[in-house]
């Protein structure tokens, strides 16, 4: 077994990968021609997006995230943390951290992107 994907679900799909291309610098890998699933390439696993009308369709309800009380964050690993911070705050992200020193090694920041959801900017570990 292996971790493929990490799945968000969003109300705009197009929009959650527009966002993340340009905060992140991250390119889509993957955009159905509906609009209802895309996936970011990030590497061996796939953060990937669905929109609320998909689940709708298939039964399921969609609770959007709080950011007020997360209980879920994307860790985007970089070697620039306050670069990286300044360029997600420059198209749209909100702060919630700005980068820290941390007792075990790493630099880390956080950021909330469009929808809600904490993103974790952070050096990498070692």
């Amino acid at each position: 077994m292996r971790f493929g994907y990490t799945i968000l679900y969003v109300p705009d799909v197009r929009a959650a990968l527009a966002f993340y291309g340009k905060a992140f610098g991250l390119p889509t890998r993957f955009l159905h021609e509906s609009g209802d699933w895309g996936e970011l390439d990030t590497g061996s696993t796939s953060l990937a997006f669905c929109a609320h009308g998909l689940l709708t369709q298939m039964g399921k309800t969609v609770a959007a995230p709080d950011a007020r009380q997360p209980c879920f964050e994307v860790a985007l690993v970089t070697d620039d943390v306050a670069a990286a911070y300044a360029q997600a705050l420059a198209q749209g992200a909100l702060p919630l951290q700005a980068p820290q020193d941390m007792p075990w090694g790493q630099t880390v920041a956080y950021v909330q992107d469009l929808n809600g959801f904490w993103v974790e900017l952070c050096s990498p570990m070692g």
